[in-house]
């Protein structure tokens, strides 16, 4: 169990309203294609959230854990060593909003990064993963992770075997070589691999996970505008108001530094229910989004490219932002209609 992430109490929750295994709104429920275990940062960027309650109403696909994992600060509202209980508070919220009876799947990540590239830290979290991926169950497995490699690579490191029985998607890493140059005033170290440069390593270079990355320059294109957030997404009901509001935390930051707000918003973490929830009824795969099988990219403790010679993995250098966002907006009109007709 966790060793640095002490558990709290346990969130409260309203009575649910109805089950991952049988969305009421839908006449059947299709036979799940995947297992998945998310892994996300829901203290950060709310593109955290859009993700979660999209994977949550993927009814193809069967959520087994929805971990909460660490991020580094850049608002005071996120103090440094709460991040995991701050993003356990800010699910757990929209698993209320929702009416979802899922609060029974949160696990706690490590609030610590990996110190070396044999030292796991282990949490519910990276419990989580070992346990699904240790299950006797046919059904593919599915880690998919949106910020920080740091749950995926201590599970690893405890218990390597999870290699052969789990597919890992992540959200991270910046331009592979040939790619487009990175954008202006972009840090220096991608804001993923900066959270946990070690735990990067290790799923990277030592680990014989199959890996499906979405680098920076293709997570940057699920590009919206304020006006279809505003005119879509906050007009489907209840859930997605919320999800709309959740926003306001990142242009208050911006214009709190005197910067324009824009018009626009990313929603980076949407990949992993596009590539996971929306693949092709026969033939299975992620047909409008392109990858390349390429070398992974190495990088050095402080989490800067050193390299793209590594093993081989799935690199994706274009991600269908349409079937993403329509897909949503029709899944949250469809969960508001049902909860309006309910009176919740």
């Amino acid at each position: 169990m966790a060793d640095d992430t002490a558990p709290g109490p346990a969130p409260q929750r309203p009575a649910a309203s109805w089950s991952l295994t049988a969305p009421p709104w839908l006449p059947d429920r299709p036979v799940p294609a995947c297992r998945v275990v998310v892994d996300n940062d829901f203290a950060g960027d709310p593109d955290g959230l859009f993700q979660l309650a999209h994977q949550l109403l993927s009814p193809s696909q069967s959520v087994k854990a929805v971990i909460t994992s660490r991020m580094v600060p850049m608002t005071p509202r996120v103090r440094p060593g709460e991040t995991v209980e701050t993003g356990l508070r800010t699910a757990a919220d929209l698993l209320d909003v929702m009416h979802v009876d899922a609060h029974d799947l949160l696990r706690r990540g490590s609030e610590r990064p990996l110190a070396a590239l044999n030292d796991p830290r282990p949490s519910e979290g990276s419990d989580a993963i070992i346990e699904e991926a240790m299950r006797d169950d046919d059904t593919p497995l599915v880690v998919v992770c949106g910020a920080g490699l740091t749950e995926l690579a201590s599970a690893y490191l405890r218990e390597p075997r999870i290699a052969e029985r789990l597919t890992a998607v992540w959200i991270g890493g910046p331009e592979h070589p040939g790619a487009p140059r990175p954008p202006a005033g972009a840090l220096p170290v991608e804001y993923n691999v900066g959270i946990d440069p070690i735990s990067a390593r290790v799923v990277l270079e030592q680990s014989t996970i199959p890996l499906w990355q979405v680098p920076r320059d293709v997570y940057r294109q699920c590009i919206v505008s304020r006006a279809e957030l505003r005119t879509r997404v906050a007009r489907t009901g209840t859930v997605g108001r919320h999800l709309y509001e959740s926003l306001s935390r990142v242009y208050d930051a911006m214009a709190a530094t005197g910067r324009g707000t824009g018009e626009t918003f990313v929603l980076g973490d949407s990949p992993l229910v596009l590539l996971t929830a929306l693949q092709t009824l026969f033939e299975p795969e992620t047909a409008s989004s392109r990858f390349e099988h390429r070398p992974a990219q190495r990088f050095d403790d402080t989490g800067r490219a050193v390299g793209a010679d590594g093993r081989t993995i799935r690199v994706y250098d274009h991600v269908d932002v349409r079937l993403l966002v329509e897909d949503l907006v029709a899944k949250l009109t469809e969960l508001d209609a049902w909860l309006d007709r309910s009176g919740r």
